[in-house]
């Protein structure tokens, strides 16, 4: 049977993951309504690659987008994608999503295409990869729901790392999923397994005769 404290600590981490999560998509819906409403356009401050002053988009970049549409699309993703990355490997997470916010911006600045880099999109294919992929080298119950789970929902995101349509940063694509398999190869046995359900019956292996029910 479930602890009752094992399943109040998994409502508790569920809740806080989903509400940081939440948080940080209402911080990128009120830059973009700053945005709007001050009429300026904040592209300018992306990443440009291989350009001195385009370094100082790496730690910005995230939290500009290019268009509502834009950041409508990367609002659910970030919030599923993360709240599974939070709550399923929240030590794996402190490295992870660092190393995504700041690594992805990187990759655009030294192979990206000549034009301003915008958008989380890098973010949510990193933690896509990450969660999809540790799930595949992990294998248990947990990790094989959350990797099934993020696959079944965003497994078409994988395309988007090959270019396509030019105002879309494939580039940012790519290093997020790049950096996001490269981690979870790396940090796979960082977070503990779950404790395994035991239940009474288990522990029973033979009768009282002392013989044991597989033999029969």
């Amino acid at each position: 049977m479930t602890d009752p404290a094992d399943l109040a600590d998994a409502n508790r981490r569920l809740r806080r993951a989903v509400l940081l999560c939440v948080a940080f998509v209402v911080l990128l819906w009120w830059v973009k309504m700053a945005e709007t409403l001050a009429g300026v356009d904040l592209t300018q401050f992306g990443v440009y690659p291989r350009r001195l002053g385009g370094l100082l988009g790496i730690p910005v970049a995230p939290f500009i987008h290019g268009s509502v549409g834009h950041l409508f699309s990367n609002s659910l993703p970030l919030i599923l994608l993360g709240t599974a990355l939070l709550y399923g490997y929240p030590k794996s997470a402190r490295v992870v999503l660092p190393v995504l916010f700041l690594g992805t911006g990187l990759g655009i600045w030294l192979f990206g295409r000549a034009s301003y880099h915008v958008g989380a999109s890098g973010i949510t294919f990193g933690m896509m990869f990450f969660v999809f992929v540790v799930g595949a080298l992990r294998w248990d119950r947990r990790a094989i729901a959350l990797s099934c789970a993020v696959f079944f929902l965003y497994g078409g995101m994988v395309w988007g790392v090959f270019p396509g349509e030019p105002q879309v940063s494939h580039e940012a694509h790519a290093s997020g999923a790049v950096l996001g398999a490269l981690l979870a190869v790396l940090l796979r046995k960082l977070d503990p397994l779950p404790v395994e359900k035991r239940y009474s019956w288990e522990g029973e292996e033979a009768d009282p005769d002392g013989e044991d029910w597989a033999e029969r």
